[in-house]
């Protein structure tokens, strides 16, 4: 037998037992002359030939399609997979039902961190799509139990003002996926499962398509017009959405109330993971704070520089860059949280030798669909 992959799922699974990881895409991202940079242990692909900016305001114009194949999708099912998800994750997923996606956290009991921020796919009464973040995959399967199903398929996301429109011609389907709606369809005779979801802060619809199928549901996306785009460009439209990033919004030391996002908190669950270590912090205060801060000019805030209230440390960036749409640096800050959203004295950034004047700002820094043109 030869020990060369031949299917796409030979091929993942090869990525899975070598030193870097490959979805069942990567001939597609190579025809498509992508450049291709390691990431979470995969070879992703950072951007196409037009560049990330192109790339970036496509998205935020019409439609454009990522493939996210790095994240997991770890498979829970049985009678007892919503009581172990119940158990282990922060949101209450009784506030949903089978049929929807539920974005949620896996604390550490300890200090209540995040240790990873997840997006949970409820497929059926007893059946579960857990999705990780691409290095966490691993930690999450310790936690909650379940059967790491991510090299047998591909997960592609279509987003943008138009992204539905153009899903529509090839798979109906899916392309009416309510926001936040989990619905099956097919894709040329092969079951397969779409989310009205996404990382861009824009409208659109994330497929899982067996890996078999996914290069003929890619080209025919890229042949209907929607343009392929890569990390770089996932990146700069999260940021300007104000969507966390683990390991930089979110991570070791880092708890959902510091970032803002007490809502993930199913209070009214008796116990899941970090709860006892939150309910402390709650009670405590919050030592810091998750703010949203504009620059001008576009040389782009650094993840780590100090931010400064005239000459006094006040906290420091997790994300920033240079917004394509506003054509001025943006980022994100955990400060302290007795900072006021108008500081008596002058904020600044203090990065390579330089300081960048900063405003704190109302986030998120663009709205979905305020820039849309007519496809």
């Amino acid at each position: 037998m030869s020990d060369t992959p031949t299917t796409p799922v030979d091929v993942a699974r090869a990525g899975v037992e070598g030193s870097l990881r490959h979805t069942a895409l990567i001939d597609a991202h190579r025809r498509l002359g992508a450049k291709l940079v390691e990431f979470g242990g995969w070879e992703m692909p950072l951007a196409y030939p037009d560049g990330t900016i192109a790339e970036h305001r496509a998205c935020r114009q019409d439609a454009v399609v990522f493939d996210v194949s790095h994240l997991g999708t770890v498979r829970l099912s049985g009678g007892d997979a919503f009581a172990r998800l119940q158990a282990s994750l922060s949101n209450d997923l009784r506030k949903v039902g089978p049929g929807r996606a539920q974005y949620t956290h896996l604390l550490d009991d300890d200090d209540g961190s995040v240790v990873d921020d997840i997006i949970v796919w409820w497929i059926a009464e007893q059946v579960f799509d857990v999705m990780p973040n691409a290095s966490n995959t691993d930690r999450v399967v310790a936690a909650i139990g379940g059967e790491d199903t991510t090299h047998t398929r591909c997960i592609i996301a279509v987003q943008g003002p138009h992204a539905r429109a153009a899903l529509a011609g090839l798979a109906p389907e899916a392309a009416a996926v309510p926001r936040f709606g989990v619905a099956a369809f097919e894709w040329q005779g092969t079951p397969c499962v779409a989310a009205g979801t996404g990382y861009t802060g824009e409208d659109g619809v994330e497929c899982a398509v067996p890996a078999e199928e996914a290069d003929s549901l890619w080209e025919a996306l890229i042949v209907a017009g929607v343009r392929p785009a890569g990390l770089g460009a996932r990146d700069t439209l999260r940021l300007e959405a104000a969507l966390p990033l683990h390991g930089h919004e979110l991570g070791p030391g880092i708890t959902p109330l510091q970032a803002g996002l007490g809502w993930v908190v199913g209070w009214d669950k008796e116990h899941f993971r970090g709860r006892a270590a939150l309910a402390r912090e709650r009670e405590a205060g919050i030592p810091r704070r998750l703010v949203g801060l504009a620059t001008e000019g576009r040389q782009p805030p650094r993840e780590g520089a100090a931010l400064v209230e005239g000459d006094h440390p006040v906290g420091t960036i997790t994300s920033g860059n240079f917004s394509p749409m506003l054509g001025h640096g943006i980022a994100l800050g955990l400060v302290d949280a007795d900072l006021p959203d108008e500081p008596v004295a002058p904020l600044a950034i203090h990065q390579r030798g330089r300081s960048l004047p900063a405003t704190v700002v109302d986030t998120p820094f663009v709205r979905p669909g305020q820039w849309a043109t007519t496809r």
